[in-house]
């Protein structure tokens, strides 16, 4: 009977599970589906129509790109960060669907509900993903016709930044040559992993800035930090990887074990340590994999997402657990992992997409000095100018006069900062969030 009660409260919006793509003139409270995208590949969507359905057709396409790589939309993104309701089945206040169609997609193969039944069909690098993607995107758009001229936006977090920005350009060329019909609009990178060099540059001044390292550890940072930096120039982008780890830990043992995506935290139980990906990793990727998806696909969320999600999905096989192959994807992007896409969001900007990069305040990982760092790397004619003009304070009503985030535009590109966030900008601060989507589709 309980069983039944939550399997009825899922059906809060109209759902109808799809596996294969009949065109629809109608948008849909709610669908899902798999696409087939190459052999042994199969990924999944999952798509919430706007909250207001007299209103659907005429509001924005959004679809959400999580990070990782191996991290799950359809599971993160959608039930702790923006989707429509929460793990609790309660409807949430700050939910996009307000304001736009959401759709997710479990991205790249194996992450989430999405699965590869052969460890050859995992990708390899960002290219590969980009590729799957656009499979996936246009089995979505051949089924849902009505969104080829509405305004479409990718939004993100983390390496689904780096994933988006690959995507987009992709995406925009195929468009452009007529082999989609879809109207791309902007892009939203979230705490975005563009350039690690960058990032990782800076982790040591950020920490030491928070109190949270002394004069000498932030010398044994920094140490290390260039190591891993001279491995990216180097092109030894595998071993970067290691170094990185490895700075990570050195991090973690010099500041009692911060949370790298949210710097007033320490000592985040991880539970996936527990799960059988994790066991069969290098130590180096364990503690990697540890860090960067235990710390929040907790095994709370996999209990709900393979238990009454599952039940109410009715087409995940019984051979794919939710978030059980994360490390795999996480392992095979180890060599691709270190390298920078900021040529690719140069492109994105001079072709005229609106380009949006929105940063919380307390964020290590993908900290806010270290993207001012790569976007001063921008060949973009207009740095310049944006470099030197002033940053607006955003206020919500009902914070009043409590800064919620600052903004800097010119032409096609935005620099958001939001005050109380970390990585996981609307987990953390789910009204700015919301703001800054509205602003950036109807501005």
């Amino acid at each position: 009977m309980v069983k039944m009660m939550i399997f009825l409260t899922l059906l809060f919006f109209l759902a109808i599970p799809v596996n294969g793509s009949p065109r629809s003139s109608s948008i849909k409270g709610e669908d899902w589906g798999y696409v087939n995208v190459r052999e042994n590949a199969n990924m999944f969507w999952w798509f919430f129509g706007a909250e207001n359905s007299a209103t659907r057709a005429n509001l924005p396409l959004i679809l959400w790109l999580q990070g990782g790589p191996g991290a799950s939309g359809a599971g993160y993104g959608n039930f702790k960060e923006i989707g429509p309701v929460d793990t609790n089945l309660k409807p949430r206040e700050t939910a996009w669907t307000k304001k736009a169609n959401l759709l997710f997609i479990d991205n790249p193969v194996g992450a989430g509900f999405s699965y590869a039944s052969t460890d050859d069909a995992f990708t390899k690098n960002v290219t590969e993903i980009a590729d799957d993607l656009y499979r996936v995107f246009s089995v979505f758009m051949e089924k849902y016709e009505v969104f080829a001229e509405t305004p479409f936006y990718i939004f993100c977090d983390s390496y689904g930044g780096k994933m988006t920005s690959v995507f987009a350009e992709l995406l925009y060329r195929a468009q452009k040559a007529g082999q989609i019909h879809c109207n791309l609009k902007g892009v939203a990178l979230g705490d975005s992993w563009i350039s690690a060099v960058d990032s990782v540059e800076t982790w040591g001044p950020y920490l030491y800035q928070y109190n949270l390292l002394d004069q000498a550890d932030l010398y044994k940072i920094n140490n290390i930090s260039k190591s891993t930096i001279d491995a990216v120039n180097a092109g030894r982008f595998a071993y970067a990887t290691e170094l990185w780890g490895e700075t990570e830990s050195l991090i973690s043992e010099t500041t009692d074990d911060v949370n790298v995506y949210n710097v007033l935290q320490h000592h985040v139980p991880s539970d996936f340590a527990l799960k059988e990906t994790y066991s069969k990793l290098s130590p180096n990727l364990q503690q990697l994999y540890k860090t960067h998806v235990g710390r929040f696909q907790q095994q709370s969320l996999a209990d709900f997402m393979n238990g009454p999600v599952r039940e109410k999905l009715g087409i995940i096989p019984s051979y794919v657990e939710w978030g059980s192959q994360s490390g795999d994807v996480f392992k095979y992007q180890s060599v691709d992992f270190m390298k920078p896409v900021i040529d690719y969001v140069d492109r994105l900007i001079k072709y005229g997409i609106k380009v949006v990069v929105f940063q919380g305040q307390l964020d290590m990982i993908c900290d806010t000095p270290g993207a001012e760092k790569w976007i001063n790397k921008l060949k973009w004619p207009g740095l310049s100018t944006f470099k030197s003009t002033p940053r607006k304070p955003i206020y919500l009503p009902e914070t009043g006069k409590n800064t919620q985030a600052f903004v800097k535009t010119y032409e096609n590109f935005s620099l958001y900062y939001i005050m109380n966030a970390g990585h996981m900008v609307p987990s953390d601060n789910g009204p700015m969030a919301l703001q800054m989507v509205d602003e950036i589709i109807n501005s």
